[in-house]
This record gives C-alpha cells, sequence and structure tokens, in this order.
C-alpha cells in the first residue's frame, strides 16, 4: 500500500502520539475527536481535521481507531455519523482500543459487509511509548491484510505480532492487562506494608524492584508511586474497564479470573476515592488513607 490516506479516530493519550507518527511518516492524514481541541496539534502539522467520523473515512483507505472502550468505538463506526457510514468499498479498518472480544467480531463482520477488511489491533505501551514509535500492536485477522498495512504500523511501533483470526489480539491484549493491574495492585499493598512497618523504604524497594517481583511495570510503577507523581500515562479507570472485560471474557470461556477479580476491586475503590482520571499508580492512595 503506497501512501494511503488514513482516517485517524480519537485523540486521547494514546492516539495523539500515535497519529503524530503517521502524520511524521508522511501519511495523509485527517482526524476526528470528539473534543476538537485535541486536533489543534496535528492540524498545525498538516493533518486535516474533520467534523465526524463519517467526514474523516470519506477519502480513506485505512480507518484506525484508538478510544477508550466498546461504547466510544461503536459510536465512532456505526451510525449515521459514524465511519463506517462514510467508507469506500475496499477499505481497511484498524481497530486498536482495548474492547471486547464481542465487540471486534461484531465490527469486523460490519467492516467486511461493506465490503472493506478489518484487523483488531490494540497496543502495549504507554503514552510515552505512543509519541516515540515504541509501541507492540497485537494483531488478529488476516495474515496478507496485516502485511499490506505493515508500512503504516511500522512508524507507530517496534513490534508487530499477528495472533491469528479476528479477536486473537483482543483477547490477548485483555489478558495482558488483567496481569498487569494485578501487579499494580499487589504492589500498592506491598509499598503500604512497607510505609506503615518503619522499614527504609527505598532499600526495602530495591529488594522487591532488583528481585524475583521486579517486572518492568512494577519497577516503572513504583517509581511514580513513592514520588508521587500521578501524571496520566494509563488512566486507573481504563485499567478498571480492562479488568472488568478480562472477567467477561473469562466467564465466556467458563472461568472467573480470581486475580483479576481481586485487582477489579483494588482499581475500584481508587475510583471511588477520586483517583480515576490520574495514572495507575493513584491506586495506591487509598490504602495510604485507610
Amino acid at each position: 500500500m503506497n501512501q494511503p490516506h488514513i482516517a485517524f479516530l480519537g485523540l486521547g493519550l494514546m492516539g495523539s502520539g500515535m497519529a503524530a507518527r503517521l502524520l511524521g511518516g508522511g501519511f495523509p492524514l485527517t482526524v476526528f475527536n470528539r473534543n476538537p481541541d485535541k486536533a489543534r496539534p496535528l492540524a498545525a502539522a498538516g493533518a486535516r481535521v474533520a467534523a465526524s467520523p463519517r467526514e474523516a473515512a470519506a477519502t480513506a483507505d485505512l480507518i484506525i481507531s484508538m478510544v477508550a472502550d466498546d461504547n466510544a468505538s461503536r459510536a465512532l463506526w456505526f451510525g449515521e455519523s459514524g465511519a463506517l457510514a462514510g467508507a469506500r468499498p475496499g477499505v481497511i479498518g484498524i481497530e486498536c482500543s482495548t474492547v471486547t472480544v464481542a465487540w471486534v467480531r461484531e465490527l469486523a463482520a460490519a467492516v467486511t459487509a461493506r465490503g472493506g477488511h478489518f484487523l483488531d489491533a490494540p497496543v502495549t505501551g504507554s503514552r510515552t511509548h505512543a509519541a516515540a514509535g515504541e509501541l507492540t500492536f497485537l494483531v488478529g485477522g488476516d495474515a496478507a491484510t496485516l502485511e499490506t498495512v505493515r508500512p503504516v504500523l511500522a512508524p507507530m511501533s517496534k513490534a508487530v505480532v499477528h495472533l491469528g483470526p479476528t479477536g486473537g489480539g483482543a483477547l490477548i491484549k485483555l489478558i495482558n492487562n488483567f496481569m498487569c493491574g494485578v501487579q499494580v495492585a499487589a504492589l500498592a499493598e506491598a509499598l503500604t506494608l512497607i510505609e506503615r512497618s518503619g522499614l527504609e523504604r527505598a532499600r526495602a524497594l530495591e529488594v522487591l524492584t532488583g528481585g524475583a517481583p521486579g517486572s518492568p511495570l512494577v519497577r516503572t510503577v513504583a517509581a511514580r508511586m513513592t514520588a508521587p507523581d500521578f501524571t496520566p500515562n494509563f488512566l486507573l479507570r481504563l485499567m478498571a474497564k480492562d479488568l472488568r472485560y478480562a472477567l467477561q471474557e473469562g466467564g465466556r470461556l467458563g472461568m472467573e479470573p480470581a486475580t483479576a477479580a481481586a485487582a477489579l476491586t483494588v482499581f475500584q475503590a481508587g475510583i471511588a476515592a477520586g483517583y480515576g482520571e490520574q495514572d495507575i499508580a493513584a491506586v495506591v492512595e487509598p490504602f495510604r488513607k485507610k
């Protein structure tokens, strides 16, 4: 695919960085965001700003969506002003949002019914990885379609992993995020124990972050919790959403991930305490204040 025209829908913490990478890669780009103010930096850099997803899709060879959840994705793709209403035959739709497998399959069927092709391609990485083009794409769908769009994914990514048929990318992303949520919830409790115990915090954390529990995520979030710095990289409320979706998928497959359920309780407490719009590291604060 030689310099396709791209419609990018959703310019939040992740989407704004991804769209900027595409624009920097020389791709003709039209963007849409419910809050048009977020599109201004991209417009200043040369992107066209559309008034609706339908308008954005009208000239696009490829449509990329990056929003918060199933409902936000459905609102972009479906309806009279949705992207599919304006999509041309042969368009390739890519859903990068962290959404349910059921919604991905419904959306794939709708894109195919309009003569297009579809990939679910959620990403791992945070806001800083999006801005630096260091995301990993987890892709479900047709292998040939993936090969067609690899040059488009390249400016945004350090790796692209094909997970098989439609829904494979969406499912592994939820599994990935539920494991991340469990680690962050456990870290919040562990750090609170350290702080209340009288242990020297920095030295105690060196043991944890330098030993077996010290995953890259634990090391990164531990630094934010101790700073404290809750500048959003991954919104706390979105982790709660991902844990809920993972539990839904578990139910569909005949199991309930108990650790995901426990972590969800911790994140729901963070939301109830008013930290939903802050970074996932803020999940430690309700423990500190008990």
